[in-house]
């Protein structure tokens, strides 16, 4: 499956996909080209099984510094009024069904079934904390900056940060981050478990980290991490009791792959794996 954006970019190696933030020139600005394309990336990236690890990263200075506002502030000015004719009733629908595609183009990164790490430098702001959230885990630069700005502009963020965060970060740094908009640093971001590591560096080098992190989980066997993400995803809302039940189910429907033999055999062999994903 072909990808192509004007907003986005999209590399393949070593089985890491690379999603890359490419709107430099706006600092990463989130606009509709955006909130089209990310869909059909992370499309494209399920599509394709040579797949087992996802870094998202940005070009330029900034991760992103959120919402295009240039771009939404008529939207935003206006109440969301068309000029069709539209009742009050039909326009707020509109409104709520625009909402709701954004919040997918986000959620779909959540939902794939391999691993997601977002490598952050600079400024991320408001939709950039919904993004990254929305990674298994996160990398950071030393000159990172992080903000739930949403509050700070007259907005409730509801593309995923009220959501997902208070699941990464202590709910009293959620409350404060979200109340104030107030920016942080890496330093802090680390503190609260939002990032797991600062790399003391450059945008290049957070992300050789996170690749380095992506090439070592591309290296076990696909159908183990993805059913580990899966067993993961499904601990939400479930006791111990349930997820073990669930996780004795998964095995026992999946773990009889060649992959597993595979591994014996190289063990036993004193070689390197040769993992297929079968």
């Amino acid at each position: 499956m072909s990808f192509t954006s004007t907003v986005l970019e999209l590399d393949i190696a070593d089985h890491v996909a690379t999603l890359w933030l490419s709107r430099a020139e706006a600092r990463n600005a989130m606009g509709s080209d955006l909130w089209r394309d990310l869909p059909l990336a992370a499309a494209a990236i399920a599509a394709n099984r040579e797949v087992r690890c996802v870094v998202i990263a940005a070009r330029g200075p900034h991760f992103t510094v959120g919402l295009d506002l240039k771009e939404m502030g008529a939207m935003f000015m206006t109440g969301g009024n068309s000029s069709g004719g539209d009742s009050k009733a039909v326009t707020t629908r509109k409104l709520f069904d625009r909402i709701q595609e954004i919040q997918q183009a986000i959620t779909c990164f959540e939902e794939l079934d391999v691993p997601v790490i977002a490598a952050i430098h600079g400024y991320c702001i408001g939709g950039g904390i919904d993004l990254v959230t929305a990674a298994d885990f996160r990398l950071a630069s030393s000159d990172a900056i992080f903000s739930v700005r949403e509050a700070k502009v007259g907005i409730v963020a509801d593309l995923g940060t009220l959501q997902r965060l208070p699941r990464i970060v202590p709910a009293g740094h959620v409350a404060e981050l979200a109340y104030t908009g107030a920016d942080f640093g890496a330093e802090r971001a680390q503190q609260i478990h939002l990032v797991n590591r600062v790399i003391d560096g450059s945008a290049d080098e957070v992300y050789a980290a996170a690749l380095d992190v992506a090439r070592a989980i591309a290296a076990n066997p696909p159908l183990a991490v993805t059913g580990t993400k899966s067993v993961l995803r499904a601990n939400d809302g479930r006791t111990v009791a349930e997820g073990l039940d669930y996780v004795a189910r998964w095995n026992s429907m999946y773990l009889f792959t060649d992959d597993l033999v595979e591994a014996m055999m190289s063990f036993l062999e004193h070689r390197e794996p040769r993992y297929t994903g079968q």
